[in-house]
């Protein structure tokens, strides 16, 4: 398989050591993404399954339980690639740019689990994810100036935290 058909940047395909370097570095992005999924699921894990998760009153509209893993595990794919292919575009400013937002949308991810989980604190989660959704759009805007079909790739990630942020508001309201 040629990195093209994993959406690598247009000529990396053509050079033996660009290519070994990019499949390392596509490697790098998602085991700092896994180290997100891992700490997701530290927070996560227990409470889902408690007593305290399990008495929230939830909206209508939530889910079923089983449907977060599935999307999260595609979401996260999609962003590692998403990160890797900025990587692998021309280095710059808009670059650099896209990069830390990358890395700041992706702590921004981690974080809410801790909050809502952890710390059971619904009405912070809830801004936090508000946060989160602007740390993404930031992102995809930053990226869409330096590859044009990185977007696309954020696209699912964007409405499902959209859709999240009501689910969560609405969480932190009926358990005000």
């Amino acid at each position: 398989m040629q990195l093209s058909e994993l959406g690598g940047s247009e000529g990396l395909e053509h050079n033996a050591t660009l290519n070994r370097e990019s499949l390392v570095a596509l490697g790098a992005f998602s085991a700092l993404t896994a180290g997100a999924v891992l700490l997701n699921a530290r927070s996560t894990r227990e409470a889902v399954q408690g007593r305290w998760y399990k008495q929230l009153k939830k909206p209508s509209f939530q889910p079923p339980r089983q449907a977060f893993g599935p999307v999260w595990t595609t979401l996260y794919g999609l962003i590692a690639v998403s990160g890797w292919r900025i990587w692998g575009s021309p280095a710059g400013a808009q670059r650099s740019r896209a990069l830390g937002l990358w890395f700041v949308q992706l702590g921004l991810n981690a974080a809410w689990s801790h909050l809502f989980f952890r710390k059971r604190r619904l009405k912070a989660a809830a801004v936090e994810n508000w946060v989160l959704l602007g740390g993404i759009a930031a992102y995809t805007a930053a990226a869409s100036r330096v590859d044009r079909k990185t977007p696309w790739f954020m696209a699912p990630y964007l409405g499902w935290v959209g859709f999240a942020n009501v689910l969560s508001t609405d969480i932190a309201r009926l358990n005000a």
